[in-house]
């Protein structure tokens, strides 16, 4: 700050109000200049909120007008003892500049401050004749100043800096009509100011609020990036989480598109799910009619957007580096401005995107494909949320993969053990049908028809080596299709001569083969061989070991046949011998029988009850952790409820909802959890490895809770209206039964009609509202013959013949993976049948509705004991 001592002779103090306008003089500006001088400066500070160009407006014009050396707009910083610094210059050559130098006065906060907080002017007209202290002397001297003219700057009352005049090459006497001039100047750069602290103000408020609305934005984008989650949570099936996935995304983040695009192992590729808005042509069906839609990627790819330099990346040559980096996303804001290739480009006018925001889907660690989101509208810019859930969005899309292979390989395992079991189930017919006969010629025919069938292979033979290692084939068993080749009787070395197989045409000739022997007691019998002539086949150690066993029992049925031969000769000794082995043989089949079984049922029963344990096991420790959790959350909010941040959470939070919720959680846990242990009772009940008690019960009470078990499933949800259930129940005795299995049935019944009414549903029944709603009757009848007759009708979707003749075989479902088991109806039907001597029967017309009729006699050891 530049300040002088008042009371010197060249230093003259004024008030704004005891300013007189003296007539106009040819050596100071005309009143017409100064008033064209304020007129643009007041023009300048309406047309521009940026202060330092209004000032060096300002410190030009003044400048110009007065003919002064120096003009310049001072700053103070209040919190440092009124230093300060000029921010704004207007200086002639060849006067130094004084902007960016800090000047400190210690004397004038004691004799100027208040002087200039109320408005008042100081001219001093000669520095040199002041008689200043030698301090301001040196202050003034940085700048050579010789005359100053110095207005304060007040922002409102407060005094924000200065307007300095300086005369730098002579003093000067300052006159009044100058010294108004300038003090309307400072007053508009006052107003100035005010306004620009009012635009800072507002712009401040508008921040804060655009804050706010982006906040809310991302809660709620958050909100929509869980609920999405969830959805796909809840479907097992790719298929339907893709098209939950694209269809919710674009309609969160309101795209024009979004996709699902999956790689190729050479990484070309096709799209798997879309969702597109009205208007815009679809990319799925244009890459049916249109093939080279896909193939445009794999030659072009995806441009990927970096920070680096655009390069034209292909795909199929980088393997999808610029993905598999860990780069999760990449966005484009306008395909035109974004320095793309021509080729690339083409591609995206192709799909009708100008604008697109793309997310990699990873599956075990591998680039799998992407999620992309396009406008086809015009230029966008993506906002880190919408990204965020896209990426959200994206990982768990991989984790559904990883589900998915996860349930394949499940299933490709059960597929395993199925088609072992079946062929261990054959194996044992085929060894049933070695130890029944005694017949060597029908034995070789039934193995090599039977094993030719179980092995899925073109041929089955049996070669027969004579004592001088010559043979002949004495059976063999050739699929239909399959060109059946004379072969050479001669076997040299052990090996049959395929000479001829080799003269044969390449189609006839078998490409892979392998056999085992056939051991007669110790002595090399012959060969048991399977051909696979069609395609080649690389066998599989269990085929190995199957064909195995089926030689070694027939080797057994040749010792036997040769046993055989022998009794003949001593047929009335060895008759009684030979009954005993048959029966032998005979308890072993049926003790290998039942062993399986029960080996089968308790490994299920295993392998099932184990996780469940563990799930049952925990779910106490669980609850004790969440209730501590939710504990130290009420601690918390209590404690700390006060902070911004902790309160803001909380209101989010809904701790009441949490505290009501989790025990619910954990209690549909512990219900799932019981529901898979009575899956396991079930499997145990069709297979009778467990009896329960018989009573007289109340069959409508059995019914009814069925039907109080099943209410959350009949109650009306946001997407259909309530089921209603018709109850007729007639007037009969308390019938003679197992209670809790028939509850089972009545439950696995009331079960699939509610499967049914939703199927419908999902098809577009009931939308006119003049149709029968959404209906299940029950009713009961007893009849002369001592017989109750339970019948469940629904007006769901039906039945479809060809499933109806099959509904009641063990595993059979036409519901979808992970929504049945195949049991229920089977079980409930050994249980009506099998352990109530009643019937069970379906009736249904497809598209209309269906109705399970169950008929019982009411006294079953009277009846049947």
């Amino acid at each position: 700050m530049i300040s002088l001592p008042p009371g010197t002779p060249t230093e003259e103090t004024v008030e704004l109000s005891t300013l007189e306008t003296p007539p106009v003089s040819t050596h100071y500006p005309v009143q017409d200049d100064r008033q064209q001088t304020i007129a643009r400066i007041i023009a300048r500070i309406r047309e521009s909120l940026d202060l330092p160009t209004i000032f060096q407006t300002t410190v030009r014009e003044v400048r110009q007008l007065l003919g002064a050396d120096r003009v310049g707009v001072f700053q103070f910083d209040p919190a440092r003892d009124w230093e300060g610094e000029f921010v704004s210059e207007d200086v002639a050559a060849p006067w130094p500049s004084a902007l960016e130098k800090r000047v400190k006065d210690h004397c004038f906060s004691e004799r100027y401050a208040t002087v200039y907080q109320e408005g008042k002017i100081n001219a001093i007209d000669d520095i040199a004749l002041g008689g200043f202290s030698d301090c301001y002397l040196e202050i003034l001297g940085q700048f050579q100043v010789q005359a100053n003219l110095v207005v304060p700057l007040l922002k409102g009352k407060d005094l924000w800096g200065l307007l300095c005049i300086h005369q730098c090459a002579q003093p000067r006497q300052w006159s009044r009509c100058e010294i108004e001039f300038v003090s309307q100047i400072a007053e508009h750069l006052g107003i100035a100011l005010i306004q620009t602290s009012y635009v800072e103000l507002m712009q401040a408020q508008a921040a804060q609020l655009a804050l706010a609305q982006e906040r809310e934005r991302s809660a709620k984008l958050q909100q929509a990036t869980n609920g999405i989650v969830d959805k796909m949570r809840r479907s097992l099936d790719l298929d339907t989480i893709f098209r939950t996935t694209v269809t919710e995304v674009r309609h969160q983040i309101r795209a024009d598109r979004v996709v699902l695009y999956r790689f190729n192992p050479d990484w070309s590729g096709r799209f798997v799910a879309e969702s597109v808005g009205s208007g815009w042509k679809s990319l799925m069906r244009q890459q049916v009619s249109h093939p080279e839609i896909c193939e445009n990627i794999s030659e072009c790819s995806l441009k990927l957007v970096s920070n680096e330099p655009m390069a034209d990346t292909y795909i199929q040559t980088t393997e999808g580096t610029a993905f598999s980096r860990c780069n999760i996303f990449r966005v484009c804001e306008d395909i035109h401005t974004a320095g793309f290739s021509d080729c690339y480009r083409e591609v995206l006018e192709t799909y009708q995107a100008r604008s697109y925001s793309i997310v990699a889907i990873y599956h075990e660690e591998q680039l799998w494909g992407l999620l992309a989101a396009f406008q086809n509208n015009g230029p966008r810019l993506w906002h880190d949320d919408e990204v965020s859930l896209m990426v959200q969005v994206g990982k768990q899309l991989g984790i559904a993969l990883q589900q998915a292979e996860f349930i394949r390989k499940l299933q490709a395992q059960a597929a395993q053990l199925a088609k072992a079991t079946e062929r261990q189930k054959a194996l044992a017919k085929t060894i049933e049908h070695i130890r029944k006969s005694l017949n060597i010629a029908s034995i070789f025919q039934v193995t090599t028809q039977e094993v030719r069938l179980l092995l899925e292979v073109d041929r089955v033979a049996i070669y027969r080596f004579y004592p001088d290692w010559s043979g002949e084939f004495v059976a063999d068993s050739i699929a239909d299709g399959v060109v059946s080749i004379e072969m050479d009787q001669t076997v040299p070395n052990l090996m049959p001569d395929l000479s001829s197989f080799f003269q044969a045409s390449s189609r006839a000739y078998p490409r892979h083969e392998t056999f085992v022997p056939i051991l007669q007691g110790e002595t090399l019998w012959g060969l048991l061989m399977a051909y696979q002539n069609q395609q080649p086949r690389y066998w599989q150690e269990e085929e190995t070991t199957l064909l195995a066993q089926v030689g070694v029992q027939l080797g057994v049925a040749l010792q036997q046949a040769e046993l055989l031969n022998q009794t003949k000769q001593q047929a009335a000794k060895l008759s009684a011998a030979l009954q005993e082995v048959k029966q032998s043989q005979s308890q072993l089949i049926q003790n290998e029988k039942m062993a399986s079984l029960g080996q089968l049922v308790a490994g299920v029963a295993h392998e099932i009850n184990n996780p469940v344990n563990f799930i049952i096991g925990n779910l106490e420790h669980l609850e004790k952790y969440g209730q501590i959790l939710i504990d130290m959350l009420q601690i918390c909010e209590e404690k700390f409820g006060k902070e911004k941040a902790i309160a803001d959470y909380f209101s989010q939070l809904d701790l009441e909802f949490l505290r009501e919720d989790v025990p619910k959680t954990l209690a549909s846990v512990a219900n799932g959890a019981d529901r898979i242990r009575q899956i396991v009772a079930s499997l145990r009940t069709f297979s009778r490895l467990d009896e329960a008690h018989m009573k007289r019960v109340n069959i409508h009470e059995g019914l009814e809770s069925s039907l109080l078990i099943l209410q959350h499933r009949l109650k009306s949800t946001a997407s259909r209206c309530e089921i209603q259930v018709v109850k007729n129940y007639g007037d009969f005795p308390d019938v003679e039964c197992y209670a809790a299995q028939l509850n089972q049935v009545f439950m696995n019944i009331v079960s699939n009609s509610i499967d049914a009414i939703e199927s419908a549903i999902d098809l577009g029944r009931w939308q006119d509202d003049q149709e029968l709603p959404p209906t299940i009757c029950i009713a009961t009848s007893y009849d002369i013959a001592d017989e109750i007759s339970i019948s469940i009708i629904d007006n769901g979707i039906g039945i479809a013949e060809e499933h109806r003749s099959r509904i009641f075989d063990p595993f059979f479902t036409t519901k979808d993976v992970g929504k049945g088991t195949g049991l229920g109806l089977a079980i409930s039907y050994q249980i009506i049948a099998g352990r109530h001597h009643g019937e069970l029967t379906c009736s249904s017309e497809l598209g209309y509705g269906t109705e399970f009729l169950i008929r019982i006699p009411v006294n079953q050891r009277t009846k049947y004991v």
